[in-house]
């Protein structure tokens, strides 16, 4: 069984391969939901994230632009627009850490109920517990999971975009869910 998403990709690789101007917008409108819903679970604050999510494509748009065609059709489309979206999270973090304040996560961190018992804990959780418990995860595992369960990447995907080798980022994906399980559980018997 194909995926959907990968076929639309390869589509869009082929199409902004030949003008990457009459394509970009269908790549925006292919992506911005998912991504946008992303970097708001990275960031927390919506607004942010819509700003950020824009930066991104502007980003993607100006490297695009700069390719040759042979370069736009070895694109892994998915997994390069991720890599960008956490190179301008990581940098709007920087740009912040000037300026401390708290985050506020959203709760909406599993975007599709996959059926395994971690995801159906994750989904049944009350909304102001996950949300300080996904923040308390360290950067690499909350970006994991993020990127897994809302962006939908495959793991090679998130090793592309996170530039971490594949072995780590599934460590990354199971640890994360398996220390929110626990605090899950502990929180249940609280």
């Amino acid at each position: 069984m194909s995926n959907p998403n990968s076929e639309t990709d390869a589509r869009l690789v082929r199409q902004l391969a030949r003008n990457v101007d009459e394509t970009f917008e269908d790549l925006v409108r292919s992506h911005q939901d998912r991504l946008f819903s992303g970097i708001r679970r990275l960031v927390g604050d919506p607004d942010l994230a819509a700003d950020l999510s824009q930066d991104t494509f502007i980003r993607a748009y100006k490297a695009l632009s700069d390719f040759p065609p042979s370069r736009i059709r070895q694109l892994k489309l998915q997994g390069w627009l991720w890599s960008i979206a956490l190179n301008v999270v990581r940098s709007n973090a920087r740009h912040q850490s000037r300026r401390p304040r708290q985050s506020q996560l959203s709760i909406e961190i599993i975007a599709d109920a996959r059926h395994q018992p971690e995801t159906r804990a994750l989904n049944s959780t009350d909304e102001k517990w996950l949300r300080g418990e996904l923040a308390s995860l360290p950067n690499h595992q909350r970006n994991a999971v993020v990127l897994r369960y809302v962006g939908d990447l495959s793991y090679e995907e998130i090793a592309a975009a996170t530039k971490r080798p594949i072995g780590s980022v599934k460590s990354d994906v199971h640890r994360g869910l398996a220390i929110l399980a626990s605090q899950l559980k502990g929180n249940n018997q609280a």
